[in-house]
């Protein structure tokens, strides 16, 4: 197992923040036990030297009135957590879409005052995805900030298929229309300095590009290898992909520096072992290797991932 590995997709569940949503009825997930020591605990038995927690997506839900406040309940929780133990958390801020200048100022606060690494954003906020204009003045703060997004799927809208829960295939879908509307929508080029990370290895992105990329009534002027190119542009985390099938793929995919370490703690609890011993075990070159262990990540947040 090697040590000093950067988790970029794990989650904090604060107890209030957990209450809270289950008398929302919005937390109807099997009972996952959290708590600051038992994660400093799961870091330990996994090599993890650093992990840039978000909270759990389920609550980005919910009405921008609503949302708001428990937005900055998190972020401060997660802000002392970086401040307690700042060598094994940074933290994404959870940003209250889909009111802009709410969003505007959670970002403010969380660069200036609780020194985020980044932002946490669904892939889509009551059915509007990222490429949305009235989401541009977010888009161009974080630019200006040079941010890395985390985008975390919740789920596409409408019925469910029945026996299927969303995080089992919706989720991987929801990331892929996030993509697509992020490129097609040109915020890949006009906002060069926003890193944005595709969770769960982009969903099947880097399967299907090539296929996605050639329906030139979604791209307009963007030819097939353009729109494949700003795909492989996006960084992907290895939360539940690290298998044989898509590992491989998405290695093939992306381009080099842009995989990076995800557990999807602490949901994947039982899974993790799995996905690590094929981290280890697969046929990859060494700077792979050390670039999705921890190299990436520290060139993605240098002022937290210190040599």
């Amino acid at each position: 197992m090697p040590e000093g590995r950067v988790d970029t997709h794990h989650h904090v569940l604060p107890p209030a923040y957990r209450n809270w949503l289950i008398e929302k009825g919005l937390y109807k997930a099997r009972p996952v036990p959290w708590s600051v020591p038992r994660t400093v605990r799961m870091l330990d038995d996994h090599g993890i030297r650093t992990a840039i927690v978000s909270t759990a997506p389920i609550g980005l839900r919910l009405d921008a009135e609503d949302l708001a406040p428990k937005a900055r309940e998190v972020n401060e929780f997660t802000a002392e957590m970086a401040k307690d133990y700042p060598d094994r958390f940074g933290f994404f801020a959870t940003l209250p879409l889909p009111d802009v200048d709410a969003a505007l100022e959670e970002i403010r606060v969380a660069y200036d005052e609780f020194g985020a690494d980044g932002v946490l954003l669904p892939t889509n906020v009551h059915g509007r995805y990222l490429g949305d204009p009235d989401f541009e003045p977010v888009f161009e703060e974080l630019d200006r900030r040079n941010a890395v997004l985390f985008t975390h799927p919740t789920g596409v809208g409408g019925t469910p298929a029945p026996g299927i829960p969303s995080y089992v295939a919706d989720y991987l879908l929801d990331t892929v229309r996030t993509a697509i509307d992020l490129v097609r929508t040109g915020r890949t080029v006009k906002y060069p300095n926003v890193r944005v990370i595709l969770s769960h290895g982009g969903g099947f992105v880097p399967f299907a590009a090539h296929r996605m990329a050639t329906a030139p009534a979604t791209w307009g002027d963007l030819s097939t290898a353009e729109v494949v190119e700003q795909m492989r542009s996006f960084y992907f985390d290895t939360a539940l992909t690290a298998s044989p099938s898509s590992l491989p793929s998405l290695l093939a995919f992306a381009k080099p520096g842009h995989v990076l370490y995800g557990s999807d703690w602490p949901f994947a609890e039982e899974e993790i072992p799995y996905y690590n011993d094929f981290l280890d075990t697969h046929d990859m070159t060494t700077e792979q290797r050390d670039g999705i262990n921890h190299a990436n990540a520290q060139a993605l947040f240098p002022g937290r991932i210190k040599d």
